[in-house]
């Protein structure tokens, strides 16, 4: 028995256009292509389950997509493009407390000499580390911790490659 009937999907002549460039170009996101995907074949008439079946995914993945893009269906296109329509909505959780700047600021502090600072060490620690990124202002606050996650991970989600780059090691 067949479930019900999902809610229709209507696409002006602009939008089909716009998704189909996005399931098509090669610069597009795998992630974006494929909500692309799911959108333009929920408005050829085909069902969740056909549309998740067609392209090879999770059920509740296409009604997700489905759903979300007729939340907007009464923005123009002009206001909101497609792409921003199929973005990811914003993750729960804190946001960083470390801007790209500050990091790559602490990369930097991290790759001078400790004893150029005047501390009495061969090599920074995460206590080290923190108490000089706080008594420079780079940061109000920095965890121990978090100084040595920082020492120790050889590129830190936020700087850039070149500055953590070490002769010789990839």
């Amino acid at each position: 028995m067949p479930g019900p009937k999902p809610p229709e999907i209507m696409l002006s002549a602009d939008e089909r256009a716009a998704l189909e460039r996005l399931g098509r170009a090669h610069t597009t996101g795998q992630q974006l292509a494929v909500r692309a995907r799911i959108v333009l074949r929920a408005a050829e008439g085909l069902t969740t389950s056909q549309v998740a079946r067609a392209l090879g995914l999770d059920v509740g993945t296409a009604r997700q997509w489905r759903a979300r893009w007729r939340q907007y269906r009464d923005v123009p296109l002009e206001e909101l493009s497609a792409a921003a329509r199929l973005a990811d909505a914003p993750k729960p959780g804190a946001p960083a407390r470390l801007t790209p700047e500050q990091v790559c600021r602490i990369v930097a502090l991290a790759c001078e000499l400790p004893a150029t600072t005047g501390r009495p060490i061969s090599q920074w620690t995460g206590r080290e580390l923190a108490a000089e990124v706080v008594g420079r202002g780079i940061t109000d606050r920095l965890s121990p911790r978090h100084a040595a996650r920082l020492l120790k991970s050889r590129r830190p989600a936020a700087a850039p490659r070149a500055v953590l780059a070490h002769p010789g090691r990839r």
